[in-house]
């Protein structure tokens, strides 16, 4: 899958005006490839015209000189014609959609929804600050409530509002094809239950916060939520991609980390080291460094003891590049991940009882 920068050419030759996709599309920023002088009068650009959005301004109207002088080059990079931006499959960092509402000159928002709803149920509303890092609100012709999950902690009534997001309405379907057991446990009381944890906020949007499906019982009795998780850790720079394991028969997490590949070489630098992503991946010190820095995020986000990885195995390519592991929208498959880094994880966890992470 390529990234927002690799697709730039296509998109200067196509010049669309609509631009829908999943996060990963996403993920990098053309503020990167700045130089430092530049990428000083862009900061500079950028905090402006977000000042003036923040207080209500439309983005075209925020700032013209700003998007005459830098933002310009970030959509002619979409194609110059581009009018709305949508993602949608998964949740949004808030710092990605922050960005592109500042910088694309165009409409930019989340929206969310499943097959079995028929796409859309919730979608936000551009130039609209306060849903920033949300889903936005209910469809037309869509009812939403939230419902407890006591395993994970969420419950509606508490403060804030979290829980199991359940939907119905004209656009849900009926059921599933020839799977009345699968269809007669989704649907109770004709609310279609998603599997997805919501965050309900005060200005009555809908935040995704947690997968239901993706809950882990570790040995000692505690329940992980390791997308959340995997959000989490994602924050830190040397991280490109990370997946999050818990066995429940094991009292700690392990990750496997795609490193970013400019931070990894930018590290290899610093320490005197040379060669290739995949000849660093087998350093001792670059996995001792990865772990530190994923235990730095975690100390800084409050996790607990039993969130906090304890081990990681460096892999050079992304997850993407590895057949079978991604769905199209780009979501893990987490049995197949499982299946794919089986030896690594059963070895990484023999070597966490003896207790040294890295003497392999």
């Amino acid at each position: 899958m390529k990234n927002i920068n690799e697709i730039s050419d296509d998109l200067m030759e196509l010049k669309p005006t609509f631009f829908a996709g999943v996060p990963r599309v996403f993920e990098r920023k053309a503020i990167e490839a700045l130089n430092p002088r530049r990428r000083k009068i862009f900061q500079l650009l950028y905090r402006y015209k977000l000042f003036w959005m923040n207080l209500g301004y439309k983005q075209k109207n925020a700032s013209p000189l700003a998007d005459a002088i830098a933002f310009r080059k970030v959509k002619e990079k979409l194609g110059g014609r581009v009018r709305l931006i949508v993602s949608g499959a998964a949740p949004w960092s808030r710092e990605v959609e922050e960005f592109l509402r500042v910088t694309c000159c165009c409409f930019v928002l989340q929206g969310y929804g499943l097959t079995e709803t028929c796409g859309l149920s919730t979608a936000g509303f551009p130039d609209e600050m306060s849903m920033l890092g949300t889903v936005g609100v209910p469809s037309v012709y869509t009812e939403l409530r939230l419902k407890e999950v006591p395993e994970m902690g969420y419950h509606p009534l508490a403060d804030p509002p979290r829980g199991e997001i359940c939907v119905r309405g004209k656009s849900v379907f009926s059921g599933y094809y020839k799977n009345p057991e699968l269809t007669k446990e989704c649907i109770r009381d004709g609310w279609f239950h998603t599997g997805d944890i919501g965050e309900m906020l005060p200005n009555g949007t809908i935040k995704i916060i947690d997968r239901k499906k993706n809950l882990i019982k570790l040995s000692q009795g505690e329940y992980v939520a390791v997308e959340f998780l995997e959000k989490v850790y994602g924050i830190s720079p040397i991280v490109e991609d990370i997946w999050v394991y818990g066995d429940s028969f094991k009292s700690m997490l392990v990750a496997v980390v795609v490193p970013n590949e400019d931070n990894a070489k930018k590290w290899a630098n610093q320490n005197e080291h040379q060669g290739s992503l995949s000849q660093l991946c087998s350093l001792v010190n670059l996995r001792t460094y990865v772990l530190s820095e994923l235990q730095s995020v975690g100390e800084r986000n409050k996790l607990r003891g039993f969130e906090q990885v304890k081990g990681v195995i460096l892999e050079p390519r992304t997850f993407e590049a590895i057949p079978g592991l991604l769905t199209p929208t780009l979501k893990k498959r987490r049995d197949k991940m499982l299946k794919h880094y089986q030896v690594e994880i059963e070895e990484l966890y023999r070597t966490l009882a003896k207790g040294s992470a890295y003497k392999f």
